[in-house]
C-alpha cells in the first residue's frame, strides 16, 4: 500500500461509526446499509486526493456520507418498486423502555424531510451548530432556527 492508501484506511477506521450512523438513518435494511457504506467509501476515495483540509476530516466525511445517502434515496424513489424478502427474524428487537423510546424517536425523525433529518442526525451526534452548518451548507444561526422548528414538529408528532 502506498502512503495515500494507508492514510485513507486510517481515516475510514476512525470514521467508520459516523458512516454507519448515516447509513442506518437512511435505511434499516442490512443489505442496503452495506450498499450505502460501499458507495460512501467509493465517493470518499474519489474525493480524497482533492481534500484540501479546509474543514475537519470528520466534517468532510459527514458531508460526503449525507450527500451519498441523499442521492441514493432520490435514485431509489425514482426506481420501480420492488418487494423485499421478509425472513420474519428481527435481530435488533429490544423491548426495554430505553430501546422503545429510541425507536420512537427514530421513527419520528424518519418522518421528517431529508434535510431536516440530516440536521437532527448531526445534532444527535453532538456536532456544533457551526459544524452542522458547514456540512449542510447553511449558517450556524439558520441551524439554530431549523433545530427549534424541528423540535417543535417532533413534539407535535409525540402528541398525536
Amino acid at each position: 500500500m502506498d502512503k495515500l492508501e494507508i492514510e485513507f484506511a486510517q481515516i475510514i477506521k476512525e470514521q467508520k461509526d459516523t458512516i454507519y450512523t448515516v447509513c442506518y438513518m437512511f435505511s434499516k435494511d442490512a443489505e442496503e446499509v452495506n450498499d450505502l457504506f460501499q458507495e460512501i467509501l467509493v465517493n470518499l476515495w474519489k474525493g480524497f486526493p482533492s481534500f484540501r483540509g479546509q474543514s475537519q476530516i470528520k466534517t468532510w466525511v459527514w458531508k460526503v456520507s449525507l450527500n451519498t445517502c441523499i442521492s441514493f434515496d432520490r435514485k431509489k424513489r425514482s426506481r420501480t418498486h420492488t418487494i423485499p424478502l421478509n425472513i420474519n427474524i428481527n435481530l435488533y428487537t429490544d423491548n426495554d423502555k430505553d430501546s422503545l423510546q429510541i425507536k420512537q424517536l427514530y421513527e419520528r425523525v424518519n418522518r421528517l424531510g431529508l434535510f431536516d433529518r440530516a440536521i437532527v442526525l448531526l445534532w444527535l451526534e453532538n456536532l456544533s451548530y457551526e459544524e452542522i452548518g458547514a456540512i449542510v451548507g447553511i449558517s450556524a444561526k439558520n441551524v439554530s432556527v431549523r433545530l427549534y422548528r424541528i423540535k417543535e414538529e417532533l413534539k407535535k408528532m409525540s402528541n398525536q
